[in-house]
Protein backbone atom coordinates (compact mmCIF):
# COMPACT_ATOMS: atom_id res chain seq x y z
CA UNK A 1 0.00 0.00 0.00
CA UNK A 2 2.81 2.39 0.92
CA UNK A 3 4.62 1.56 -2.33
CA UNK A 4 1.48 2.25 -4.36
CA UNK A 5 0.92 5.58 -2.60
CA UNK A 6 4.53 6.53 -3.20
CA UNK A 7 4.17 5.68 -6.87
CA UNK A 8 1.09 7.89 -7.15
CA UNK A 9 2.87 10.82 -5.49
CA UNK A 10 5.90 10.47 -7.76
CA UNK A 11 3.60 10.67 -10.78
CA UNK A 12 2.92 14.32 -9.84
CA UNK A 13 5.55 16.40 -11.74
CA UNK A 14 6.46 18.89 -8.95
CA UNK A 15 6.84 16.08 -6.40
CA UNK A 16 8.82 13.97 -8.87
CA UNK A 17 11.13 16.91 -9.61
CA UNK A 18 11.68 17.61 -5.90
CA UNK A 19 12.37 13.93 -5.20
CA UNK A 20 14.86 13.84 -8.07
CA UNK A 21 16.60 16.96 -6.69
CA UNK A 22 16.98 15.46 -3.22
CA UNK A 23 18.17 12.15 -4.66
CA UNK A 24 20.80 14.07 -6.62
CA UNK A 25 21.95 15.70 -3.39
CA UNK A 26 22.34 12.34 -1.67
CA UNK A 27 24.08 10.77 -4.66
CA UNK A 28 26.56 13.63 -5.05
CA UNK A 29 27.34 13.70 -1.32
CA UNK A 30 28.10 9.97 -1.42
CA UNK A 31 30.22 10.30 -4.58
CA UNK A 32 32.19 13.29 -3.27
CA UNK A 33 32.73 11.55 0.08
CA UNK A 34 34.18 8.50 -1.68
CA UNK A 35 36.06 10.40 -4.39
CA UNK A 36 36.61 14.01 -3.21
CA UNK A 37 37.25 16.26 -6.24
CA UNK A 38 39.64 18.46 -4.26
CA UNK A 39 41.99 15.52 -3.77
CA UNK A 40 42.58 15.03 -7.51
CA UNK A 41 45.96 16.22 -8.74
CA UNK A 42 47.15 16.55 -12.30
CA UNK A 43 50.87 16.32 -13.08
CA UNK A 44 51.78 17.45 -16.61
CA UNK A 45 53.77 15.03 -18.75
CA UNK A 46 55.65 17.97 -20.32
CA UNK A 47 56.92 21.07 -18.57
CA UNK A 48 57.68 24.40 -20.22
CA UNK A 49 60.67 26.06 -18.49
CA UNK A 50 59.96 29.22 -16.54
CA UNK A 51 61.69 32.44 -17.51
CA UNK A 52 64.15 33.84 -15.01
CA UNK A 53 62.42 36.28 -12.64
CA UNK A 54 63.69 39.74 -11.88
CA UNK A 55 64.48 40.62 -8.23
CA UNK A 56 61.69 41.09 -5.71
CA UNK A 57 59.87 44.41 -5.92
CA UNK A 58 61.02 47.41 -3.90
CA UNK A 59 59.29 50.79 -3.48
CA UNK A 60 60.93 51.91 -6.76
CA UNK A 61 61.00 48.60 -8.61
CA UNK A 62 58.28 46.09 -9.53
CA UNK A 63 58.96 42.49 -10.46
CA UNK A 64 58.08 41.65 -14.04
CA UNK A 65 58.61 38.68 -16.34
CA UNK A 66 59.00 38.90 -20.11
CA UNK A 67 59.40 35.42 -21.61
CA UNK A 68 58.70 36.75 -25.09
CA UNK A 69 58.17 40.18 -26.56
CA UNK A 70 54.64 41.48 -26.14
CA UNK A 71 53.38 43.98 -28.73
CA UNK A 72 53.12 47.54 -27.55
CA UNK A 73 49.72 49.20 -27.35
CA UNK A 74 49.04 52.89 -27.55
CA UNK A 75 48.40 54.56 -24.19
CA UNK A 76 45.02 56.25 -24.06
CA UNK A 77 44.95 59.27 -21.77
CA UNK A 78 42.63 59.06 -18.77
CA UNK A 79 39.90 61.69 -18.39
CA UNK A 80 40.94 64.84 -16.55
CA UNK A 81 41.02 63.70 -12.93
CA UNK A 82 38.26 65.08 -10.77
CA UNK A 83 37.54 63.98 -7.21
CA UNK A 84 34.94 61.23 -7.11
CA UNK A 85 31.97 61.53 -4.76
CA UNK A 86 32.43 59.78 -1.44
CA UNK A 87 29.41 57.61 -2.26
CA UNK A 88 27.23 56.92 -5.29
CA UNK A 89 24.16 54.72 -5.67
CA UNK A 90 22.56 53.94 -9.02
CA UNK A 91 18.84 53.24 -9.30
CA UNK A 92 17.00 51.54 -12.13
CA UNK A 93 18.14 47.91 -11.94
CA UNK A 94 15.33 45.36 -11.69
CA UNK A 95 16.52 42.79 -9.15
CA UNK A 96 16.36 39.12 -10.20
CA UNK A 97 17.52 36.21 -8.11
CA UNK A 98 18.94 32.95 -9.44
CA UNK A 99 16.89 30.60 -7.30
CA UNK A 100 14.39 28.02 -8.47
CA UNK A 101 16.42 27.33 -11.61
CA UNK A 102 19.69 25.44 -12.07
CA UNK A 103 22.73 27.68 -11.63
CA UNK A 104 21.13 30.84 -13.01
CA UNK A 105 23.73 33.26 -11.68
CA UNK A 106 24.92 34.49 -15.10
CA UNK A 107 21.46 34.80 -16.72
CA UNK A 108 20.14 36.70 -13.70
CA UNK A 109 23.08 39.08 -13.46
CA UNK A 110 23.17 39.84 -17.16
CA UNK A 111 19.42 40.44 -17.17
CA UNK A 112 19.83 42.89 -14.29
CA UNK A 113 22.66 44.72 -16.08
CA UNK A 114 20.52 45.05 -19.21
CA UNK A 115 17.46 46.18 -17.25
CA UNK A 116 19.30 49.31 -16.10
CA UNK A 117 19.24 50.53 -19.70
CA UNK A 118 15.53 49.86 -20.22
CA UNK A 119 15.73 46.31 -21.55
CA UNK A 120 12.43 44.65 -20.71
CA UNK A 121 13.36 40.97 -20.62
CA UNK A 122 14.15 38.78 -17.64
CA UNK A 123 16.48 35.94 -16.62
CA UNK A 124 14.56 33.40 -18.70
CA UNK A 125 15.28 35.38 -21.85
CA UNK A 126 19.00 35.49 -21.19
CA UNK A 127 18.98 31.93 -19.86
CA UNK A 128 17.53 30.38 -23.00
CA UNK A 129 20.51 31.72 -24.93
CA UNK A 130 23.25 31.37 -22.30
CA UNK A 131 22.17 27.94 -21.03
CA UNK A 132 20.41 26.04 -23.85
CA UNK A 133 21.24 22.92 -21.81
CA UNK A 134 19.65 23.69 -18.46
CA UNK A 135 22.30 22.03 -16.28
CA UNK A 136 25.30 23.63 -17.98
CA UNK A 137 27.60 24.35 -15.03
CA UNK A 138 29.01 27.65 -16.22
CA UNK A 139 28.46 30.68 -18.43
CA UNK A 140 31.61 32.55 -19.45
CA UNK A 141 31.94 36.32 -19.99
CA UNK A 142 32.36 35.91 -23.75
CA UNK A 143 28.96 34.18 -23.89
CA UNK A 144 27.39 37.15 -22.12
CA UNK A 145 29.09 39.49 -24.57
CA UNK A 146 27.67 37.44 -27.46
CA UNK A 147 24.17 37.75 -26.02
CA UNK A 148 24.37 41.53 -25.70
CA UNK A 149 25.77 41.95 -29.21
CA UNK A 150 23.43 39.50 -30.92
CA UNK A 151 20.19 39.82 -28.98
CA UNK A 152 19.95 43.45 -27.83
CA UNK A 153 20.49 46.97 -29.17
CA UNK A 154 23.07 47.66 -26.45
CA UNK A 155 26.86 47.42 -26.47
CA UNK A 156 29.24 45.78 -24.00
CA UNK A 157 32.93 45.77 -23.18
CA UNK A 158 34.81 43.10 -21.22
CA UNK A 159 38.31 43.64 -19.84
CA UNK A 160 40.75 42.08 -17.39
CA UNK A 161 43.03 43.69 -14.82
CA UNK A 162 40.45 46.05 -13.33
CA UNK A 163 40.90 48.02 -10.13
CA UNK A 164 38.56 49.18 -7.38
CA UNK A 165 39.16 52.79 -8.41
CA UNK A 166 38.10 52.01 -11.96
CA UNK A 167 34.91 50.34 -10.71
CA UNK A 168 34.10 53.43 -8.65
CA UNK A 169 34.82 55.74 -11.58
CA UNK A 170 32.40 53.84 -13.82
CA UNK A 171 29.66 53.72 -11.19
CA UNK A 172 30.12 57.42 -10.40
CA UNK A 173 29.51 58.18 -14.08
CA UNK A 174 26.32 56.12 -14.27
CA UNK A 175 27.55 52.69 -15.36
CA UNK A 176 26.86 49.59 -13.23
CA UNK A 177 29.69 47.08 -13.52
CA UNK A 178 29.44 43.30 -13.72
CA UNK A 179 32.38 41.44 -12.14
CA UNK A 180 33.21 37.75 -11.92
CA UNK A 181 34.80 36.58 -8.71
CA UNK A 182 35.41 33.50 -6.60
CA UNK A 183 33.38 33.19 -3.43
CA UNK A 184 32.85 30.66 -0.66
CA UNK A 185 29.25 29.55 -1.15
CA UNK A 186 27.23 26.59 0.06
CA UNK A 187 26.48 24.40 -2.96
CA UNK A 188 23.32 22.41 -3.50
CA UNK A 189 24.73 19.45 -1.57
CA UNK A 190 25.10 21.67 1.50
CA UNK A 191 28.91 21.80 1.32
CA UNK A 192 30.77 25.11 1.63
CA UNK A 193 33.32 25.57 -1.13
CA UNK A 194 34.96 27.95 -3.57
CA UNK A 195 33.02 28.63 -6.74
CA UNK A 196 32.65 31.31 -9.38
CA UNK A 197 30.01 33.98 -8.91
CA UNK A 198 28.92 37.11 -10.76
CA UNK A 199 28.07 40.39 -9.01
CA UNK A 200 26.44 43.47 -10.51
CA UNK A 201 27.85 46.46 -8.62
CA UNK A 202 25.57 49.49 -8.48
CA UNK A 203 26.88 51.55 -5.56
CA UNK A 204 29.93 52.33 -3.48
CA UNK A 205 30.55 54.15 -0.21
CA UNK A 206 34.07 55.15 0.80
CA UNK A 207 33.06 55.92 4.38
CA UNK A 208 31.82 52.34 4.79
CA UNK A 209 34.55 50.91 2.54
CA UNK A 210 32.13 48.85 0.52
CA UNK A 211 30.25 48.31 -2.73
CA UNK A 212 26.62 47.30 -2.97
CA UNK A 213 25.90 44.38 -5.29
CA UNK A 214 22.61 43.23 -6.71
CA UNK A 215 23.56 39.71 -5.65
CA UNK A 216 21.43 37.07 -7.33
CA UNK A 217 22.37 34.44 -4.73
CA UNK A 218 21.96 36.56 -1.61
CA UNK A 219 19.91 39.80 -1.70
CA UNK A 220 19.49 43.15 -3.44
CA UNK A 221 21.92 45.83 -2.21
CA UNK A 222 24.21 43.19 -0.76
CA UNK A 223 27.27 44.83 0.87
CA UNK A 224 30.71 43.70 -0.32
CA UNK A 225 33.68 45.33 1.39
CA UNK A 226 36.49 46.71 -0.73
CA UNK A 227 38.91 44.22 0.83
CA UNK A 228 36.60 41.26 0.22
CA UNK A 229 35.99 42.16 -3.39
CA UNK A 230 39.71 42.70 -4.00
CA UNK A 231 40.43 39.24 -2.61
CA UNK A 232 37.57 37.42 -4.37
CA UNK A 233 38.08 39.19 -7.68
CA UNK A 234 41.71 38.04 -7.83
CA UNK A 235 40.75 34.50 -8.84
CA UNK A 236 39.23 35.78 -12.11
CA UNK A 237 42.07 38.10 -13.13
CA UNK A 238 40.00 41.16 -12.15
CA UNK A 239 37.64 40.73 -15.12
CA UNK A 240 34.69 43.12 -15.55
CA UNK A 241 31.92 43.87 -18.05
CA UNK A 242 30.16 47.16 -18.75
CA UNK A 243 26.89 47.33 -20.70
CA UNK A 244 26.04 50.66 -22.29
CA UNK A 245 24.03 52.25 -25.14
CA UNK A 246 26.12 52.39 -28.34
CA UNK A 247 25.83 56.17 -28.50
CA UNK A 248 27.71 56.34 -25.16
CA UNK A 249 30.78 54.53 -26.46
CA UNK A 250 33.02 57.60 -26.60
CA UNK A 251 32.26 58.41 -22.97
CA UNK A 252 32.72 54.81 -21.83
CA UNK A 253 36.07 54.49 -23.58
CA UNK A 254 37.23 57.81 -22.15
CA UNK A 255 36.37 56.55 -18.66
CA UNK A 256 38.19 53.28 -19.32
CA UNK A 257 41.35 55.13 -20.34
CA UNK A 258 44.07 52.58 -21.09
CA UNK A 259 41.51 49.81 -20.60
CA UNK A 260 39.70 50.95 -23.74
CA UNK A 261 42.41 49.13 -25.68
CA UNK A 262 41.86 45.42 -25.00
CA UNK A 263 45.52 44.56 -25.53
CA UNK A 264 46.71 47.30 -23.21
CA UNK A 265 44.22 46.12 -20.59
CA UNK A 266 45.64 42.62 -20.85
CA UNK A 267 49.15 43.98 -20.40
CA UNK A 268 47.98 45.73 -17.23
CA UNK A 269 46.46 42.46 -16.01
CA UNK A 270 49.70 40.64 -16.88
CA UNK A 271 51.81 43.12 -14.93
CA UNK A 272 49.50 42.87 -11.91
CA UNK A 273 49.59 39.07 -11.95
CA UNK A 274 53.36 38.92 -12.49
CA UNK A 275 54.04 41.22 -9.55
CA UNK A 276 51.76 39.15 -7.34
CA UNK A 277 53.62 35.93 -8.17
CA UNK A 278 56.51 37.50 -6.23
CA UNK A 279 54.61 39.13 -3.38
CA UNK A 280 51.97 36.48 -2.57
CA UNK A 281 52.05 32.97 -1.11
CA UNK A 282 49.67 30.03 -0.86
CA UNK A 283 46.33 30.23 -2.60
CA UNK A 284 46.87 33.83 -3.73
CA UNK A 285 50.17 32.88 -5.36
CA UNK A 286 48.38 30.06 -7.20
CA UNK A 287 45.76 32.50 -8.50
CA UNK A 288 48.48 34.97 -9.52
CA UNK A 289 50.33 32.39 -11.62
CA UNK A 290 47.05 31.21 -13.15
CA UNK A 291 46.14 34.82 -14.00
CA UNK A 292 49.56 35.34 -15.56
CA UNK A 293 48.90 32.36 -17.81
CA UNK A 294 45.46 33.66 -18.72
CA UNK A 295 46.76 37.07 -19.79
CA UNK A 296 49.58 35.50 -21.79
CA UNK A 297 47.07 33.29 -23.61
CA UNK A 298 45.09 36.37 -24.57
CA UNK A 299 48.31 38.02 -25.75
CA UNK A 300 49.02 34.81 -27.73
CA UNK A 301 52.25 34.00 -25.88
CA UNK A 302 51.32 30.34 -25.51
CA UNK A 303 54.75 29.15 -24.40
CA UNK A 304 54.87 31.75 -21.66
CA UNK A 305 51.32 30.87 -20.68
CA UNK A 306 52.13 27.16 -20.52
CA UNK A 307 55.04 27.79 -18.16
CA UNK A 308 52.84 29.97 -15.94
CA UNK A 309 50.12 27.34 -15.79
CA UNK A 310 52.71 24.65 -15.01
CA UNK A 311 53.77 26.70 -12.01
CA UNK A 312 50.16 27.26 -10.96
CA UNK A 313 49.55 23.50 -11.09
CA UNK A 314 52.61 22.88 -8.94
CA UNK A 315 51.27 25.36 -6.37
CA UNK A 316 47.75 23.91 -6.56
CA UNK A 317 49.02 20.41 -5.85
CA UNK A 318 50.98 21.69 -2.85
CA UNK A 319 47.89 23.25 -1.22
CA UNK A 320 45.97 21.42 1.47
CA UNK A 321 43.09 19.64 -0.32
CA UNK A 322 40.40 21.64 1.48
CA UNK A 323 41.93 24.87 0.13
CA UNK A 324 42.06 23.79 -3.52
CA UNK A 325 39.58 25.60 -5.80
CA UNK A 326 38.79 22.42 -7.72
CA UNK A 327 36.14 24.11 -9.86
CA UNK A 328 38.71 26.43 -11.51
CA UNK A 329 38.57 24.75 -14.93
CA UNK A 330 34.79 24.96 -14.93
CA UNK A 331 35.15 28.71 -15.41
CA UNK A 332 38.53 29.36 -17.03
CA UNK A 333 39.98 27.27 -19.84
CA UNK A 334 43.23 29.07 -20.52
CA UNK A 335 45.38 26.00 -19.74
CA UNK A 336 43.72 24.13 -22.61
CA UNK A 337 44.68 26.89 -25.04
CA UNK A 338 48.25 27.08 -23.74
CA UNK A 339 48.94 23.34 -23.81
CA UNK A 340 47.17 22.74 -27.11
CA UNK A 341 48.99 25.54 -28.94
CA UNK A 342 52.36 24.37 -27.60
CA UNK A 343 51.75 20.84 -28.85
CA UNK A 344 51.08 19.35 -25.42
CA UNK A 345 48.03 17.42 -26.56
CA UNK A 346 48.28 14.58 -24.07
CA UNK A 347 48.38 17.08 -21.21
CA UNK A 348 45.08 18.53 -22.46
CA UNK A 349 43.51 15.05 -22.51
CA UNK A 350 44.92 14.14 -19.09
CA UNK A 351 43.87 17.41 -17.49
CA UNK A 352 40.28 16.98 -18.64
CA UNK A 353 40.23 13.32 -17.64
CA UNK A 354 41.74 13.75 -14.18
CA UNK A 355 40.27 17.04 -13.02
CA UNK A 356 36.90 17.01 -14.78
CA UNK A 357 35.58 13.69 -16.04
CA UNK A 358 36.76 11.44 -13.21
CA UNK A 359 35.83 13.86 -10.43
CA UNK A 360 32.91 16.08 -11.44
CA UNK A 361 29.37 14.88 -11.00
CA UNK A 362 27.50 15.61 -14.23
CA UNK A 363 30.44 17.03 -16.22
CA UNK A 364 28.24 19.38 -18.23
CA UNK A 365 31.10 21.61 -19.36
CA UNK A 366 31.11 21.90 -23.13
CA UNK A 367 34.50 23.62 -23.27
CA UNK A 368 36.26 20.71 -21.57
CA UNK A 369 34.77 18.17 -23.98
CA UNK A 370 35.62 20.45 -26.91
CA UNK A 371 39.29 20.83 -25.97
CA UNK A 372 39.68 17.13 -25.31
CA UNK A 373 38.23 16.53 -28.77
CA UNK A 374 40.73 18.92 -30.39
CA UNK A 375 43.61 17.24 -28.59
CA UNK A 376 42.37 13.81 -29.66
CA UNK A 377 42.31 14.94 -33.28
CA UNK A 378 45.94 16.02 -32.95
CA UNK A 379 46.79 12.64 -31.37
CA UNK A 380 45.07 10.74 -34.20
CA UNK A 381 42.05 9.51 -32.21
CA UNK A 382 39.38 10.70 -34.63
CA UNK A 383 36.61 8.44 -33.34
CA UNK A 384 37.17 9.62 -29.77
CA UNK A 385 37.30 13.22 -30.94
CA UNK A 386 34.03 12.98 -32.83
CA UNK A 387 32.35 11.48 -29.79
CA UNK A 388 33.66 14.33 -27.60
CA UNK A 389 32.57 17.01 -30.07
CA UNK A 390 29.06 15.53 -30.09
CA UNK A 391 29.04 15.45 -26.28
CA UNK A 392 30.01 19.14 -26.23
CA UNK A 393 27.04 19.82 -28.51
CA UNK A 394 24.77 17.79 -26.25
CA UNK A 395 25.65 20.02 -23.32
CA UNK A 396 25.57 23.20 -25.41
CA UNK A 397 23.36 22.80 -28.49
CA UNK A 398 24.65 24.95 -31.31
CA UNK A 399 28.12 25.40 -29.77
CA UNK A 400 29.81 26.97 -32.79
CA UNK A 401 33.45 25.84 -32.28
CA UNK A 402 32.36 22.18 -32.09
CA UNK A 403 30.12 22.54 -35.14
CA UNK A 404 32.95 24.13 -37.12
CA UNK A 405 35.47 21.44 -36.18
CA UNK A 406 33.06 18.65 -37.09
CA UNK A 407 32.42 20.34 -40.44
CA UNK A 408 36.18 20.49 -41.03
CA UNK A 409 36.33 16.74 -40.32
CA UNK A 410 33.46 16.17 -42.78
CA UNK A 411 31.26 14.74 -40.02
CA UNK A 412 27.67 15.63 -39.20
CA UNK A 413 26.80 16.76 -35.67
Amino acid sequence: MVIVAGGILLAIPPIRARASYYWDEVRVKIRYAINPPQEAVFVPQAITPLPSPTPSPTPTQQATFTPTAIPEATNIPLPTPTPLPVSVSLDGVRYMDQHGLWNYCAPSNLAMALSYWGWEGDRLDTGQYLKPFEEDKNVMPYEMVNYVEEMTNLSVVVRSGGTLDLLKLLIANGYPVLVEKGAMIVDYTGKLGWMGHYNLLTAYDDSAGQFLAQDSYFTPDYPVSYDTLQEEWLSFNYVFLVVYPPENQEQVFALLGNYADSQRAEQIALETASNMTVTETGLKEYFAWFNRGTSLVRLQDYAGAASAYDKSIELYNALEPELRPFRMLWYQTGPYFAYYYTGRYQDVVDMVDILILRRVDKPYLEESWYWRAKAKVALGDLDGAIEDYRTALKYHPGFLPALQDLETLGVSP
